[in-house]
């Protein structure tokens, strides 16, 4: 007779009905195939709410503390047997996962979403890191990185004895909802940005290349900004001091932005730190191209020349080189960038590969 398992689920991610991504997809559906599998799963967010499938799920908030502490309290106050605890976006290495030891005996897995810096952590960083590694780690059954570059952060943030229980499981999107357009503007094609307005999206460096580029082009070229944050008014500021603000329009969160891909040429995200980006899946299954930069995951599933251009996280010059080249039909993409995604990067997939880690005995 199978074991009947039961398991818990960690996030450290707002439930926002405003901003639905592809990780509430992945979360819902998770849940679903859990429980046609006979598995019981608690889930533990931040808050509450009952948009989208959250109400099928079987939510706990930690309302105004972290959700590790209140996992900690509900666990000591609760009868729990849970055979597997994953964690999403929750630091990695650190004594939470030797108390939650301490108070379970189920196998404890964590999921690595977060970026690192372009230029790496300070020494005094990495050393920390390093001996959290040598500290902690043991109490972790499994790393999971979302891209292979997440695995090799993992590996060089806490030791290289964590490279026989890391391993990668990349993100995905679900396809039925991303419609694919089908004619591509060779000549003066369209633009979108998808990316909270902060600092390291470097957006900065785009309206930087921007300026560079020849009179005629900055005369016509347009590029919806589709996000908000706390960097916009720094933003709108640099426009100005370069003169192009017609070259740009903010177009605000959009909840529902999948369904905007297909209506432009080209993503551009000029990101200087990423793990592994959903926008990106989401472009490309839309038959989008995306001109991004050499961070993080992004040249696991950008091929340059053939679904998207890459270039070097804050080169300016290479970025305004490949927007001149692309808005004057010099450089062109014709594959169907959908393809790629379909093929390695879909959320049944993903979702597949998540359920495998807890019905599988030795995971």
């Amino acid at each position: 007779m199978t074991e009947s398992k039961k398991i818990a689920v960690l996030c450290n991610y707002q439930l926002l009905p405003d901003r639905v991504g592809g990780m509430d997809y992945f979360f819902w559906q998770f849940d679903k195939q859990c429980a046609a599998n006979g598995i019981q799963v608690d889930w533990f967010f931040p808050n509450q709410s009952d948009h989208g499938d959250y109400n099928t799920l079987t939510v706990f908030d930690s309302e105004c503390q972290s959700v590790e502490n209140y996992f900690l309290s509900f666990c000591k106050s609760n009868e729990t047997e849970y055979t597997h605890i994953i964690t999403h976006f929750i630091e990695l290495c650190t004594p939470f996962f030797y108390k939650m030891k301490q108070l379970s005996t189920a196998k404890i897995i964590t999921i690595d979403h977060n970026p690192r810096p372009i230029d790496g952590y300070p020494l005094n960083r990495k050393i920390e890191k390093r001996l959290k590694g040598i500290l902690f780690s043991r109490y972790i059954d499994l790393f999971v990185g979302v891209s292979n570059y997440t695995v090799n952060e993992i590996i060089n943030d806490f030791g290289p004895h964590l490279v026989k229980k890391s391993k990668t499981i990349y993100n995905g999107i679900f396809l039925k909802d991303v419609q694919a357009r089908k004619h591509r503007n060779i000549i003066k094609p369209t633009f979108l940005v998808a990316s909270h307005l902060r600092e390291s999206k470097g957006i900065q460096d785009l309206i930087d290349a921007v300026a560079m580029l020849p009179p005629k082009i900055k005369e016509d070229i347009k590029i919806d900004l589709y996000g908000d944050g706390p960097y916009k008014s720094v933003l709108v500021e640099k426009m100005k001091q370069h003169d192009v603000e017609p070259c740009f329009a903010f177009m605000g969160s959009s909840p529902n932005l999948k369904a905007v891909f297909l209506n432009y040429d080209y993503m551009l995200q000029p990101t200087h730190m990423e793990c592994f980006s959903l926008s990106i899946l989401e472009s490309l299954a839309a038959n989008v191209p995306v001109i991004t930069t050499n961070v993080g995951g992004n040249e696991e599933v950008i091929v340059d020349g053939e679904n998207g251009y890459i270039f070097k996280a804050k080169d300016i010059y290479a970025l305004k080189e490949i927007l001149e080249k692309v808005y004057l039909g010099h450089a062109t993409i014709e594959s169907n960038t959908r393809v790629v995604v379909e093929n390695g990067f879909s959320l049944q997939k993903m979702v597949e590969q998540h359920l495998a880690l807890v019905l599988d005995n030795k995971s």
